[in-house]
This record gives C-alpha cells, sequence and structure tokens, in this order.
C-alpha cells in the first residue's frame, strides 16, 4: 500500500451507509485502526527491520481506539537507550515519519527513551495523561509495556500534589473553549464537555482518585465520536469543530431529520460528560483531602442541614435511603436545600431520589411551595438542577422538559439553549420578585416562558400557553392564578415588542398593553418582570440601556394610566418635532437647517429642509456615512417643510457636525450622490452568496401591523448592513409613498425596524399601495 492510499481506505472504511446504523460506530472506528496499524505496521518494517530495544507506539485517538477517518497520528519511536546509537535513531525516525508524511495524515511525533518519557510525563500533565494511553503498534511490546507501567506508577504515586495543577489546567481549557453544551458551532473536543475531557475522566480514574463513572458516559462519547467522523468524511479534512456550513450534511450523514437535531444529541452529549467530569474531581479532591488530613479510617464529618440531609465534604447526602419509597416530596425537599447551601447533590443521592414516587397530581399545595422555593433559589438552582436532570427526576416533575433540553436556539441574541435559558430567567425573575406581588407566579411563568420552543412549533409563546395550562393543573396551580401564568407565557414577548418596535408618543401603544393586562396593575408588573428577567437572561445583546429606557418609557406610561401616576420627567419620548423661525427661514431659502443636542444615549438630529422626495433617505444616508447609528426617526411635513428628528448613537464618540449634514443635504438636493459612494463600496455583494445553513437564508420579512388606522404600521426584519436605512427610504420614495415615523433596533447584526407609511395626502396607503410599498421594502433589503 502507498503512503496516499492509507488516507483513501480510512475514508472508505468510513462508509457513509454505516453511519445512521445505530452501533455502527465502533466497528467502524475498529477497522479504522486496524487499517492504520497493519498500515504502520508495514512501514516500521521497511524502516526498522528486526532490531531490538526499539518500539513504535501510539497515543491520543489510535490509542484509545477512538481512530477518525482522518484523525491525526500521534506517534512515539521507543527506545530502551543504549541498543541504538543516536545517529541511527535520527536515519530510522526519518525512515518512518516520510511516508506518514506523504499520507497527508497530520502527525504528532517524537522519539524517546523510557526514562525520557517517565521524565516527560513527570512534568507535563498533558504529556502525562497521553502516555497513560500508550499503546504498541510494532516493535518490543515489552519495552512500551515498561513505559506505560512506569508513568501509572509515577501518575499514582505523585496525583494528590498534582490534583490542584491538573484541575486549573482543566478550567482553564474550558474558559479558553467555551461549553460545548452551549455552542452553535461546537468544538466537539477541546470544549467543556467534549472529547478531552473524557480523557480528564480517565486519568483521574487511574490515579485512583475516583470510580470511573458508569452507564451514561459511554454512550455520550459514542455520540461526540459519530459527529467527529461525520465532520470528516463531509468536509474531507481532520477537522473538531463543527462549523455552521456543515451542519446540514453532518445531519444527513447521520440519519437525522434537522440540524436543530443534531445539536441537540451534541449539546445531550457534552452535558453528560461535563457532569460526570466535575462530579469526578469532586471525588478526586475527597480523595485527596481524606489523604492528606488523616491516614487511615475516619467517621465521615457530617453537619446537619434538616430534613434528615446533611454537608459533606462539599455536597449534600441523604442520611437514611430508604425515605425515598414514602415520601414522594423528598427529592423536591433535597433539592431545596441543597440549592439554598449552594451545594451540589452527591451522586449517590441523586442516585437513590430518582427512584422516589412520583408525587399524587395534582400536586398538594406543600408540594408546589417546595418547587418555587426551588425557583427562588437564585444561584443555586441551575447545579442542583442539573443534577436532578441527570438521573431523569426533572422530567418526571416536568414531561415537557424534554422538549426544551438542550434544544439549540438560532437566534443571535441568545448565549443558551432553551433549557439552560429557561433557568437562568428564574434566576433574574428571582432578583426582580420584590417589585411583584405575586413572586411564586412569575417564578413559574419564568419556568414555562419557553416551554413551547419545541420542534416545528412556529409560535413559540402560544405553543408555550397551550403546554402551560395543563402543566400548571398538574401541580395543583388554582384555576385563577392559573390563567394569570398562562397569559404571562403568552404574552412574554408583547412589552418588548411595543417598546422597541410601535411609537411611545402614540396613546395607543400604552393603552394596548393596557388592554393585554385587563387593566390590572398587578398583572402589568409580573409581564413588566417577567419581560426584564427573559431579556436578561438571554445575554447583553437582547438587554442594552437603549432597550431598558424604551421598556422604562413604556412602563411609566402604562403606569400612569393604571394608577394615575405621573411618568418619571426624565423618561425620553419622541414626540412630534416641530419647526422653529431659523428652521423656517432657511426652508425658504432653499436650503436646510440642523439642530444637534445631547441625549440620554447619543445626540438628537432635527432637520429642517424644503419637503422633497428622499429627504428619509438622504439623511439615513449621511447618518451612515458619518459613522452614526440611527436609532429612532419622527417625521413631519408641515405645508412645504419637513422636520424630521433623529435620536443616533456615536459608537466613535463623534459629535454630529450640522454643518456637514446641511452641506450634504444641499448636494443630494441638488442630485451630486458622490457623498454615498462609501455606503455603495461596504455593502455586501451580492453577486457570491455566503455559504451559510439553508435555514438562515430565509431573507428580509416585512408584513404590515394590523390595529392602525391613521397610517399604515410596516414591520421589517432583516439583516443589518450599511446604508440599509437609506436604502429603504429610496425605495419608499420611488414607490411614492412617504415615510411618517421609524423606529430602528440592531441586536446582533439583526434589523428590527417600524415604519409609519401614508400617501402623499397623509391618508394610510391603499391595498395595491401597500404591496408596492412592500416589494419595494424587500427588494430594498436583499437585493
Amino acid at each position: 500500500m502507498t503512503a496516499k492510499d492509507i488516507r483513501t481506505q480510512r475514508l472508505d472504511l468510513a462508509g457513509t451507509r454505516v453511519f445512521a446504523t445505530p452501533g455502527a460506530g465502533p466497528v467502524r472506528r475498529a477497522a479504522i485502526a486496524g487499517a492504520t496499524r497493519a498500515w504502520l505496521t508495514d512501514v516500521y518494517t521497511d524502516a526498522v527491520g528486526q532490531r531490538e530495544g526499539v518500539a513504535l507506539a501510539a497515543v491520543g485517538s489510535l490509542a484509545r481506539g477512538w481512530s477518525g477517518p482522518l484523525s491525526d497520528l500521534d506517534l512515539v519511536l521507543v527506545h530502551n537507550g543504549r541498543s541504538i546509537p543516536a545517529g541511527d535513531l535520527t536515519e530510522l525516525a526519518d525512515r518512518l515519519w516520510y511516508p506518514v508524511w506523504d499520507s497527508g495524515l497530520v502527525l504528532d511525533h517524537s522519539v524517546r527513551s523510557v526514562a525520557q518519557c517517565r521524565a516527560v510525563a513527570g512534568e507535563d500533565l498533558s504529556a502525562a495523561t497521553a502516555l497513560l494511553d500508550l499503546t504498541v503498534v510494532a516493535g518490543d511490546d515489552a519495552l512500551v509495556e515498561t513505559v506505560r507501567s512506569g508513568v501509572g506508577r509515577d501518575w499514582r504515586s505523585r496525583a494528590r500534589t498534582r490534583l490542584p495543577a491538573f484541575v486549573e489546567t482543566v478550567r482553564e481549557r474550558h474558559r479558553r473553549h467555551g461549553d460545548l453544551s452551549q455552542q452553535l458551532q461546537p468544538d466537539l473536543k477541546e470544549a467543556l464537555g467534549g472529547l478531552r475531557d473524557v480523557t480528564v475522566l480517565r486519568a483521574l480514574t487511574r490515579a485512583w482518585l475516583a470510580d470511573q463513572p458508569h452507564g451514561s458516559v459511554d454512550p455520550a462519547l459514542e455520540c461526540l465520536l459519530d459527529v467527529r467522523d461525520a465532520l470528516h468524511v463531509v468536509t474531507g479534512r481532520g477537522r473538531d469543530r463543527l462549523v455552521a456550513q456543515e451542519h446540514d450534511a453532518v445531519t444527513a450523514l447521520l440519519g437525522l431529520t434537522d440540524p436543530d437535531d443534531l445539536l441537540t444529541k451534541v449539546s445531550s452529549a457534552a452535558r453528560t460528560i461535563a457532569w460526570a467530569l466535575e462530579s469526578t474531581m469532586r471525588r478526586a479532591g475527597q480523595s485527596q483531602r481524606a489523604r492528606t488530613l488523616r491516614v487511615g479510617p475516619r467517621q465521615p464529618r457530617l453537619t446537619p442541614l434538616g430534613h434528615g440531609l446533611h454537608a459533606h465534604d462539599g455536597e449534600v447526602v441523604l442520611g437514611d435511603p430508604r425515605r425515598v419509597s414514602s415520601e414522594p416530596s423528598l427529592p423536591l425537599r433535597a433539592a431545596v436545600v441543597a440549592a439554598r447551601s449552594q451545594l451540589p447533590l452527591a451522586p449517590m443521592t441523586l442516585t437513590n431520589l430518582a427512584r422516589s414516587p412520583q408525587p399524587l397530581e395534582p400536586w398538594a399545595p406543600e408540594v408546589l411551595s417546595l418547587l418555587t422555593d426551588l425557583l427562588a433559589s437564585r444561584s443555586g438552582l441551575a447545579p442542583v438542577w442539573e443534577g436532578l436532570d441527570q438521573v431523569g427526576v426533572i422530567e418526571r416533575w416536568l414531561p415537557e422538559w424534554a422538549g426544551v433540553r438542550c434544544r439549540p436556539q438560532r437566534n443571535p441574541v441568545h448565549e443558551h439553549t432553551v433549557d439552560r435559558h429557561l433557568l437562568a430567567t428564574v434566576e433574574q425573575a428571582g432578583a426582580l420578585s420584590r417589585d411583584v406581588a405575586r413572586p411564586d407566579l412569575l417564578l413559574l411563568a419564568a419556568l414555562l416562558h419557553d416551554i413551547g420552543k419545541i420542534a416545528g412549533a412556529r409560535d413559540h409563546a402560544r405553543t408555550g400557553a397551550g403546554l402551560a395550562g395543563p402543566i400548571l393543573d398538574r401541580w395543583g396551580l388554582p384555576e385563577g392564578e392559573r390563567d394569570l401564568v398562562v397569559l404571562l407565557v403568552r404574552e412574554h414577548l408583547m412589552l418588548i415588542e411595543l417598546a422597541t418596535r410601535r411609537d411611545l408618543a402614540d396613546p395607543a401603544t400604552a393603552l394596548a398593553v393596557c388592554d393585554l393586562v385587563g387593566e390590572d396593575a398587578e398583572t402589568f408588573e409580573l409581564l413588566r418582570a417577567l419581560t426584564i428577567a427573559d431579556a436578561r437572561a438571554a445575554g447583553p445583546a437582547a438587554w442594552t440601556d437603549w432597550r431598558a429606557t424604551l421598556v422604562d418609557t413604556l412602563t411609566g406610561q402604562v403606569r400612569a394610566h393604571l394608577t394615575g401616576q405621573a411618568p418619571a420627567a426624565d423618561v425620553p419620548v419622541l414626540s412630534d418635532p416641530v419647526s422653529d423661525e431659523e428652521g423656517r427661514l432657511a426652508a425658504a431659502e432653499g436650503r436646510a437647517h440642523v439642530r444637534v443636542e445631547a441625549s440620554t444615549f447619543g445626540w438628537t438630529v432635527t432637520v429642517q429642509a424644503p419637503d422633497r422626495r428622499g429627504v428619509f433617505a438622504d439623511t439615513a444616508g449621511l447618518l451612515a456615512t458619518q459613522g452614526f447609528v440611527v436609532r429612532r426617526a419622527k417625521l413631519v411635513t408641515v405645508g412645504d417643510l419637513a422636520v424630521d428628528e433623529w435620536v443616533v448613537e456615536s459608537p466613535g464618540g463623534d459629535v454630529p457636525q450640522p454643518e456637514r449634514l446641511v452641506a450634504g443635504l444641499l448636494r443630494l438636493a441638488a442630485e451630486d450622490r458622490s457623498l454615498l459612494v462609501d455606503l455603495w463600496r461596504t455593502r455586501r455583494p451580492r453577486t457570491v452568496p455566503e455559504r451559510t445553513p439553508a435555514r438562515s437564508q430565509a431573507g428580509t420579512r416585512a408584513f404590515v401591523v394590523p390595529g392602525t388606522h391613521e397610517s399604515t404600521l410596516v414591520e421589517v426584519r432583516s439583516a443589518d448592513r450599511p446604508g440599509l436605512l437609506h436604502d429603504i427610504g429610496r425605495a419608499l420614495g420611488e414607490a411614492d409613498v412617504d415615510v411618517r415615523s421609524a423606529h430602528v433596533a440592531t441586536v446582533a447584526d439583526q434589523t428590527l425596524n417600524t415604519f409609519r407609511l401614508t400617501d402623499r395626502e397623509g391618508e394610510p396607503l391603499a391595498p395595491a399601495a401597500v404591496a408596492r410599498a412592500i416589494s419595494a421594502i424587500i427588494d430594498a433589503c436583499d437585493g
């Protein structure tokens, strides 16, 4: 076999026909490893022959039986340090390595004596964990066994002193590469819960500091290895990062129906490995402390926490496991105690709690009270919930949890999977519980608000409301309170949508909220708290200072209507702009007048100019070319005078210069478009589309918002780019449509813009004009 044939053979052995077959992964990897070893044996025989005191050994994926189609080769030429002269060793190594390089496979190689192997393992923790798996490929078996057993003895004898440094290297890797279970483009190897962590688990158990985790880790490992193998096949490269462009192909190869199913499987496997790693590192730490503090057997030191539960060496343990068969509420009780103590439940305690009977339905009030107590535990909630989730307790309380567990979120503002986002929202809601009359209902709504983000759901809020009702009935919530929580789940998006996409100067916006909450102030405060908790839990892109100000503005208006309390005076509302004498004089002379004033989050730019088609588009274009980000705009026409007010941010810290804007508008009115050439240059080329998953090629969405009478309200959702507002304004002008106001929100490179449109007479658009306007907007956004 030639050098290049082995790469082809490894890919052939990964045959696409077996990827979707259960149990085919280990067979496939064994075949790849067998072929690789056979080829390397031939290479070794040609290069070294039958010389004694030398052997070719493998570490890494080949040694562990994890060989993928294009996995790297990690090889060590081991020698006894005396049989072969140094010069001959160099020559032998070259004859070995060159055929491997010629194969196209990535090679990591070294030449070491037995003593050098042990010395390197003693100094380098990563080298030590690798050499624990050292396996002979060809040559002297006894020599390789001597190295492996020596490294193993050294590892065990020094494990307790090296454990803190070892754990810190693992934590540092996780900080660099992130959490695999929460990534849309996961790093299958280095991230938390990835393949590297399984080698850490094995290293800890080989140090005799902890037992090997049983059961769920092996299927999780096989899942990640199958995904990595499929990634190698579809890319033709030995990659470990599952980038978005490969989701569809890998999904198809694995026989799955949807890329979200793929990411869900990867996330679930990563969570299982991460949880096993965390519990194993705790076991190792306990073993280290037990040997350090006292030699010989000792009585466990238990600190009573109440209800038969105790704190022991950083965990919560159950004193009498026999109680689980007679106390259905014991898992909830134990969870509350552990979360309040900021301690995880011990693995054996979790195993015992998983055997407890299900509480009778509907739950008794004291059982439901335990659940809300658990949800109120803030930062102690997530680790305790994760442990209960790993042993299946959560799905017994809440079967609908299976639909959102590890479910990815394609919305770029979200940093977490659906289930992690729900827990984060509960934690944020706990911080706002003093602002509402019924914090228990707020916490239940936070837990369930995205329960409808399941496969196939088109409107997750309404789907979630349909699921929440039966859930709350099982939990024994009284009917009136149940209906209130269902309302919060169904409408949890409305407050932020109205605040960011509607005209806050229009009384109808606040009245819409009041109608939504049934004119009830307590219901509104619950909705407001849930809105803030949801946005904060999503990530920094979802809850900016600007969005917070808009919500506060709307909150003040709604409270004023519901309670008679006047809104705060310093909350900015963009009312209709008014002309002034200076602006009217400038317009009479055929020129513009610009006034710039500082505002809470940037600048308010008031433009007064002779009314003409395209003044909105031209102003938007000028602001974009000068580096300003438009947040809101309000436009009116008084006779022949256009009075436009813009709220802009300045990422670069610049102050808008009235003189530049006036000069620019004068040139644009004279049809000198050269000022906007930078916008055209910075647009994304449309002739060569980016390679992105099919699901992200949806294009612009534009639709009419019903319920308005004085004008036509159009909402636009599109990818952001420089000059977008300018292009939309130009397109609407050419469609003979006037823009009366614009509300602009840009989140994670996506724009959510609302335009209030009229015809030239100031009336709402006729149906045919609406169709032309929508078509013009989509064409302007998508080209």
